[in-house]
């Protein structure tokens, strides 16, 4: 049964679902005071299976099939639900919202994103590319970052970021193990900022 006075939050996911996890984690620990309205995929992936496992409603919105009409379809879900989502959360969500979504919902969407942005953001900045990237630029620290998101990519104000060592002996892979434990926090952490505001 909704709780009236709980925000709810929608979660986008295009892949395995761990931060996700986190936050469901978290909602039945009592550690987040919100609740989840919807999980939507823009592909088949296990984040739908963690929602189904959790009784969250949760959708799949085919980038392939719905292409250009995607972000329509995102809002349709969400207005033609019974119950008011208040804020939304990419959780390795690998589609581009279109600029009117992302006008429509300004300051109600958050990104989390691998690295310590502005560095290694952008247009083909995602997942084990960014990695990769910051050990071929020599880095010797990287971490995560929570943004709203606006009509750039990965250009939105930064809320929180974690910092994390790059080791010389690293590679892609187990920087980014070290990074995702991190983004379970940060994740939560960016979440609790934005029901509180």
């Amino acid at each position: 049964m909704s709780n009236k006075n709980k925000k709810r939050i929608a979660v986008l996911v295009s892949g395995g679902g761990s931060n996700l996890q986190s936050i469901i984690n978290n909602i039945e620990q009592g550690n987040l005071n919100c609740e989840i309205s919807y999980v939507i995929a823009d592909r088949e992936c296990y984040g739908l299976e963690r929602a189904e496992k959790h009784g969250i409603k949760n959708i799949l919105l085919d980038r392939k099939v719905l292409k250009e009409k995607l972000s329509d379809e995102i809002s349709n879900v969400l207005e033609n639900d019974d119950e008011k989502t208040d804020y939304i959360v990419l959780a390795g969500y690998l589609s581009i919202l279109s600029p009117e979504f992302i006008k429509k919902w300004s300051r109600k969407i958050i990104n989390i994103h691998p690295s310590l942005l502005p560095k290694f953001g952008g247009k083909g900045m995602y997942g084990m590319n960014v990695h990769r990237a910051v050990i071929e630029a020599k880095e010797t620290e990287s971490g995560c970052t929570i943004h709203f998101v606006d009509t750039g990519v990965d250009t939105g104000k930064i809320i929180l970021q974690i910092k994390v060592p790059v080791l010389s002996d690293d590679t892609p892979e187990i920087l980014q193990k070290r990074v995702l434990e991190k983004e379970h926090i940060l994740l939560i952490e960016g979440i609790k900022k934005l029901i509180e505001n």
